[in-house]
């Protein structure tokens, strides 16, 4: 959810980028920049990023696995290990 105090003026990051920095990394809580009254970027601390991108790896890898799953409960499928393995062995020896 955005927050109205996470909106912030591009020219007021530029003047006071220090404190804005702290205050990203204190709060954890991203930043709305803005240009002309406009949402131009947004701007977060590097460890919520990273806990945010991992997030949303979890979830396409989630959405993955629910595919795989509705497939074979449909009915779908799957390869022998054997024929894996054997596959794999006439591939890379």
């Amino acid at each position: 959810m955005i927050k109205a105090k996470s909106i912030k003026p591009l020219s007021d990051f530029v003047r006071n980028t220090k404190s804005h920095i702290t205050a990203l990394k204190e709060t954890q809580e991203p930043e709305i920049l803005t240009v002309n009254g406009e949402a131009a970027i947004v701007v977060q601390d590097a460890e919520s990023y990273e806990a945010m991108a991992a997030l949303a790896e979890q979830a396409k890898q989630d959405a993955r696995l629910q595919k795989a799953m509705a497939y074979f409960r449909e009915g779908g499928k799957g390869i022998k290990a054997a024929d894996v393995f054997a596959d794999l062995d006439a591939k890379y020896l």
